[in-house]
């Protein structure tokens, strides 16, 4: 038993908590997701009380803190894209956020079993603009309230099983944590994580989650994550991948994730209502076919790319190219 909840069985476990799911004092189930960052606490089987040592003391009750705010924030957000966080209390020296218990899948889970159809769409166009417009309606709210989400991503956007989707597992616990403790592992997701993410004295702000959901829409076109931002920064081929599915997806579909992905945030759109705006014009579908010239152009671009790859690969194991 936690905080009045009894505990049926543990749902998931990451870096910073594990969900369990509970069942409440009136027989209802709900998710309780307890904050337990593995690179600062440990705990036995068997015992409630999780183990911390004394020089990480102070980053942990950082982002025990941090945790905490964030339930209160989300337990003031009523919206049916957002997870709805209905109780949220400390006890056993941490914090736990009690959730409505949700059935269904992820939108990774999703973009895995139509790639795997390989048919030239992963999703039907109208499919993407209307699961987009609908999480758009929740993170509008949620910036509305001064928080961010800060880890967007296909993991974290639910499918229920009455296809509603919701932005599930926020992530400012864990991006006060990266910004103040050094951490070996990242805290971002490579290809969803802006470029700001990576720099501790970077502004963030709602063009942050812009970036992400652009990432997401490219996901769900490509059935593949973009490349992570570090690499984009080197040499950005983002538009070139965008330009092989021309007359696949519509041309304002495809401006619109160049848009959302820009490396540079004041490019991005800088408000969740501008995104929507764009996205919403779905009467001005144009599809625009590869001439032949290009056709010819992008396959030389990837076969120089491929012997590039394959002269790197080469050389690390002291071998020679192909």
């Amino acid at each position: 038993m936690i905080g009045g909840y009894r505990v049926v069985r543990k749902v998931a476990a990451g870096g910073f908590g594990v969900v369990y799911l509970a069942v409440d004092p009136e027989g209802q189930q709900v998710a309780v997701k307890e904050y337990l960052p593995s690179s600062l606490a440990s705990r036995a089987p068997g015992e409630l009380l999780p183990k911390v040592q004394p020089e990480k003391l102070s980053l942990y009750r950082l982002g025990l803190k941090s945790f905490f705010e964030e339930g209160r924030s989300l337990a003031q957000i009523s919206h049916p894209s957002v997870v709805s966080v209905m109780n949220f209390f400390r006890e056993n020296e941490t914090v736990y956020m009690v959730m409505n218990y949700l059935e269904g899948a992820c939108l990774q889970d999703f973009i895995i079993t139509a790639r795997d159809l390989k048919k030239a769409k992963v999703f039907r166009e109208s499919t993407i603009r209307s699961l987009f417009d609908e999480i758009l309606r929740g993170l509008r709210i949620v910036h509305q309230h001064k928080m961010l989400h800060l880890d967007i991503k296909p993991a974290n956007i639910f499918i229920t099983d009455d296809n509603k989707s919701v932005l599930i597992d926020f992530g400012a616990a864990r991006e006060v944590l990266s910004k103040e403790g050094n951490f070996i592992r990242p805290m971002y997701t490579p290809g969803f994580a802006a470029p700001e993410m990576y720099r501790r004295d970077a502004a963030m702000g709602p063009w942050t989650d812009i970036y992400a959901i652009g990432a997401c829409i490219y996901a769900c076109m490509q059935g593949y994550p973009p490349n992570e931002a570090p690499q984009r920064l080197e040499k950005d081929r983002i538009t070139t991948a965008l330009t092989r599915l021309r007359g696949v997806y519509s041309d304002n579909l495809i401006e619109v994730v160049e848009w959302c992905m820009s490396l540079d945030p004041l490019s991005r759109p800088q408000s969740v209502f501008a995104l929507q705006k764009e996205l919403s014009r779905e009467g001005e579908r144009r599809y625009t076919k590869l001439s032949v010239s290009e056709k010819v152009r992008l396959q030389f671009d990837t076969m120089v790319s491929d012997t590039k790859k394959n002269v790197q690969k080469a050389t690390a194991v002291g071998g020679k190219p192909k």
